[in-house]
């Protein structure tokens, strides 16, 4: 049998922030480490193996064929090592919770959800995908504990948890904003306040439009946008690449700020939802105040 020697949980943890983060600076900043320190760890861990662990000449970290096996293992270790903790000191947290959100607001689940269930990994995660006014009619019925919504007329309440420009998006390098009769990519009728808005505006300033592509997803919006094909509406936290915002200046209304809540399941949550509730309305408003023209919801 091969010599082998301890590997220390730190230094993977660092690893495994390093290649979640995108960068030895983002995973110092999250690690509240000197960068040198995470360069440090991932040379120690690296001189443990004898090979290199990321690929060379990569302005983001991406894993070699020895670190993509060592990524799994290390993750598996992090999990068992936060249950070992949690079950010990009788602090372990089990149970499931039902999460709805809508398509457009994926861009605040991944690094969320993954904190999450790192820090209490005992806990199942169920998230279901759907349009706002759906997911409150869940959340209202009990087959969602939480959801993250676009508040709406049709889908009123919640708790507001940031509130953000909404603007109009069109691809780089077009100027499909410029057609007239003006092409857009919208949801279907009934469901979208971010389709009920656009129309309301374009018609007040008495602009034609034409709806030249409908879809449930933001996805399928954007790839159209991209295209050069229509112009939507959006909020700038949806604006991926390849997209640009529509500034007030090239001829296109206004549009009022969206509200994002967050809906509770009637009852008493159990522990993992109160939880979960929480790290997801820390992370929300945390990244929204990264962003121009977002603001905290009011008290």
């Amino acid at each position: 049998m091969a010599n082998f020697r301890p590997l220390d949980l730190v230094v993977l943890n660092t690893f495994v922030t390093v290649v979640d983060k995108g960068g030895f600076t983002a995973a110092a900043d999250a690690l509240h480490l000197a960068q040198s320190t995470v360069s440090a760890h991932m040379k120690r861990l690296e001189d443990t193996f004898g090979q290199p662990l990321l690929q060379r000449g990569r302005k983001t970290p991406v894993p070699s064929p020895a670190g993509e096996r060592l990524l799994s293992h290390a993750r598996q270790m992090l999990r068992q090592n936060a249950l070992a903790w949690q079950d010990v000191s009788e602090q372990r947290l089990d149970g499931m919770v039902r999460l709805g959100i809508p398509d457009d607001y994926v861009v605040y689940l991944p690094e969320a959800l993954s904190e999450f269930e790192a820090q209490y990994p005992g806990v199942e995660l169920q998230v279901d995908c759907g349009l706002s006014v759906d997911l409150v009619q869940s959340v209202r019925a009990g087959s969602l504990d939480l959801a993250i919504t676009t508040r709406q007329p049709k889908s009123p309440g919640g708790e507001v948890l940031c509130r953000e420009p909404t603007v109009w998006a069109g691809a780089a390098g077009h100027d499909t904003q410029r057609r007239t009769p003006l092409p857009l990519a919208v949801s279907k009728d009934g469901v979208c306040i971010f389709r009920e808005r656009a129309l309301a505006a374009l018609d007040a300033m008495g602009i034609p439009w034409r709806i030249a592509y409908t879809s449930a997803s933001l996805s399928g919006l954007t790839a159209a946008v991209r295209a050069g094909l229509a112009i939507t509406v959006l909020t700038p936290s949806m604006l991926g690449a390849g997209l640009r915002v529509i500034g007030s200046g090239e001829g296109l209304p206004e549009l009022p700020m969206t509200e994002i809540a967050l809906h509770r399941s009637p009852g008493r949550p159990n522990e993992a939802t109160r939880q979960l509730a929480l790290s997801l309305q820390t992370h929300i408003q945390a990244r929204s105040a990264t962003l121009p023209g977002t603001a905290a919801p009011m008290s």
